[in-house]
């Protein structure tokens, strides 16, 4: 009896000496898996800090104008405003596009229109110095802006997908949400094959033309003095329909719930609105302007 009972109490400490090791190997294992899980903290950083938006910078064009006429100064301080008003908006619609479109959202939606807004208004003020001085030249070159800072420029991303929002610009804005950015998809080659329904919910579904209404049938008899730049300004208006149409096809799958009206038809708004504004002032040089044709300017997609 008395050999028996230490091989007993051997057995007894084996078990729980064996049991312990299984618990502490348990522990060990589960502190491992907690280390290597990601905080869900490191998500929400990379989302606020790909969406990001910048500023807009362009070139002052005030300071690179010859000595204005006194009779020009009205219209081009007038203009000079309105490309400081320009900027405003730009860079409010680029607050409030974060997260959507594709990897060149901001340039089409936001500094291309820009652009175009720019080299109406600064021709404008070069056209009313030339009517008394000598026409300034090289004022276009100051129309291109630049996106300082963060960035939904190429690649921002809305990045709740993590690294792989980055190669597909601000990818989940919605309708383009799981093809847009090849984010949900862990950088899914197949990109904007993926979008199915979400594309057709919200993006660019790429169906449908772009329809306008026509300036020329809505025009007084035109003075033969400004017959050329009537005839080139209309020219001019269908061609940026065409160029919208283009647009529209090459974007296919891009963008949000909002893309074909903040990329395409809004910026053809804008282009269309300064050139309609460009055939009133030719015709109100020598006759009475037209007036009520800034309502001709706005596009819509027929499906």
């Amino acid at each position: 009896m008395s050999r028996a009972l230490p091989k007993y109490n051997q057995r007894r400490v084996a078990v729980i000496g064996g049991a312990a090791a299984v618990v502490l190997s348990g522990a060990v294992i589960a502190g491992s898996a907690l280390a290597g899980t990601p905080a869900k903290n490191d998500g929400a950083t990379g989302a606020r800090t790909l969406a990001a938006t910048g500023t807009i910078t362009c070139p002052d064009v005030a300071s690179r104008l010859p000595a204005v006429p006194a009779s020009a100064k009205a219209e081009v301080d007038r203009n000079l405003a309105l490309l400081q008003t320009q900027i405003q908006e730009a860079d409010k619609r680029l607050r409030d596009t974060v997260g959507q479109g594709g990897p060149n959202f901001v340039d089409n939606a936001i500094l291309g229109p820009l652009k175009d807004k720019r080299v109406s208004t600064v021709n404008r003020i070069a056209t009313a110095i030339g009517r008394m001085a000598a026409k300034p030249t090289g004022l276009d070159a100051l129309a291109p802006c630049t996106l300082n800072g963060g960035g939904n420029a190429n690649g921002g991303g809305n990045a709740n997908a993590g690294a792989g929002s980055a190669a597909g610009g601000n990818a989940n804005a919605g309708g383009n949400a799981n093809a847009g950015g090849k984010a949900n998809a862990g950088g899914n080659a197949g990109g904007k094959a993926n979008a199915g329904a979400g594309s057709a919910a919200g993006g660019n579904s790429g169906a449908g033309t772009i329809t306008c209404p026509d300036v020329a049938s809505r025009l007084p008899a035109v003075p033969a003095s400004a017959k050329a730049e009537v005839d080139r300004n209309l020219a001019l208006l269908q061609t940026q329909i065409q160029e919208a149409d283009k647009r529209l096809r090459d974007t296919v799958g891009q963008g949000g719930p909002n893309f074909v009206d903040n990329a395409i038809l809004g910026p053809l708004k804008d282009k269309r609105a300064s050139t309609i504004d460009r055939i009133a002032l030719s015709i109100g040089r020598t006759s009475a302007k037209p007036t009520g044709l800034d309502s001709l300017a706005a596009c819509t997609l027929t499906k």
